[in-house]
């Protein structure tokens, strides 16, 4: 029988004698992480806090401005609830894979202007090079992540930097020459960007599609290698993002009057980072949350519209800085709470015979052993067969030693 604590059993599989808590674990790799299942407790909680933050939001919101909430005004936000999902979904996809894409901001704004100025050629002629320019940059940053080993932040920040030389290209705003209207398939972006979070939440909370995804995560030195595992997951996952920060960048551009700037999109990259996080990303990779990415994403959003309801002037960076700070303290929440238990599992000897080859264990206790044989002095070596100790009789009275 297995005993996980004095004096109580621990459930054993009848076939083998093996506990079922070594069982449950035999076939994890100690070298990609905690054997075990990641608790998600954690992680319902604090998306129970999301969900309450948002409703207080969108009340407040109501109260300011009924008019944002509904007809044409409400098909507008829900665009920009779907064009900053993808942003998120893009970060959140490359933090769960402990390589994170700092240039889907930049990329964003690139296809932004790049969908701005070809719109008037149609929607798929317009994005369908975008889309391959996006595979290729993705590819290439995952072969530099993988192949050279580098953190995903390092690689993707130089990235960043080659796509804000094209975008400092252009000197002057530009506006969308095309008609197409995204407000017209509001409901159905929105409804994708959430099945596509929700989905992907669902089956990263499987032990091992979560491992899976999470092996590039270091668990010793961090310039070891991960496997090619790890690698082919890690560099499929940089060119996902980098394709969803794509479709962002083209929603955000069709769905604005304004003319799209050319700015460096550092500022989205931090809000959408920021906002990964707060919807319970681990910054470290791996774990995730379920409805976290969704209700992270409304509440950012409708605290967005709700500043421009009251006329207040706040920047993204300022939305980004605070959600990354409370991000990062939830990274801390979910990384105590969140991960495997480690009880202890002893496996009992079994019984001993007496037998040589049981060891000579006594099965009783063991008494004192009788004390060593004196040490004789080194002028007067005695004989071991005529010492006192070994003798049955009495000594003699003419015994000088």
């Amino acid at each position: 029988m297995g005993y996980d604590e004095p004096g109580r059993e621990a459930p054993v599989e009848p076939s083998s004698g093996v506990p079922a808590a070594v069982l449950d674990n035999v076939f994890d790799d100690p070298f990609h992480g905690e054997p075990g299942r990641d608790r998600v407790g954690v992680h319902i909680g604090w998306e129970i806090v999301l969900l309450i933050g948002l409703a207080a939001v969108v009340w407040l919101l109501w109260q300011e401005d009924p008019a944002v909430l509904r007809a044409t005004a409400l098909q507008s936000l829900l665009v920009d609830v779907a064009a900053l999902g993808l942003l998120v979904l893009a970060a959140g996809l490359s933090l769960r894979t402990a390589a994170v894409n700092l240039a889907i901001g930049p990329v964003a704004v690139a296809a932004g202007l790049h969908f701005a100025e070809q719109s008037d050629r149609g929607v798929l002629a317009a994005m369908a090079p975008a889309a391959v320019v996006a595979a290729i940059a993705g590819l290439l940053l995952g072969l530099a992540v993988v192949v050279l080993h580098v953190p995903g932040w390092a690689a993707s920040l130089a990235g960043a930097a080659g796509v804000i030389v094209y975008i400092e290209q252009r000197s002057t705003p530009v506006l969308v020459q095309g008609e197409y209207d995204p407000r017209r398939h509001a409901y159905y972006l929105v409804a994708g960007f959430a099945a596509v979070a929700v989905l992907g939440g669902l089956f990263g909370a499987i032990r091992p599609v979560r491992r899976l995804v999470g092996r590039f995560r270091p668990v010793a030195d961090p310039a070891r290698r991960r496997g090619a595992v790890a690698a082919v997951v890690t560099a499929g996952a940089l060119i996902g993002s980098t394709l969803l920060a794509m479709l962002a960048g083209v929603l955000v551009a069709a769905n604005d009057a304004a003319p799209v700037a050319p700015t460096t999109g550092l500022d989205w990259t931090v809000l959408a980072v920021g906002v990964a996080l707060l919807g319970g990303t681990s910054a470290y990779g791996r774990r995730g949350g379920i409805f976290g990415t969704v209700f992270a994403v409304g509440l950012v959003s409708a605290f967005l519209a709700y500043v421009d309801a009251r006329d207040w002037t706040v920047s993204r960076w300022a939305v980004g800085g605070a959600a990354l700070g409370i991000g990062l303290l939830v990274t801390r929440l979910i990384e105590r709470y969140g991960r495997p238990g480690s009880p202890t599992v002893q496996t009992p000897e079994p019984p001993a015979d007496g037998t040589i080859s049981s060891g000579w264990t006594v099965p009783g206790p063991v008494e004192d052993w009788p004390p060593v044989l004196p040490t004789p002095a080194a002028d007067a070596p005695l004989d071991p067969w005529r010492s006192p100790r070994w003798e049955s009789e009495p000594r003699r009275w003419d015994d000088a030693r």
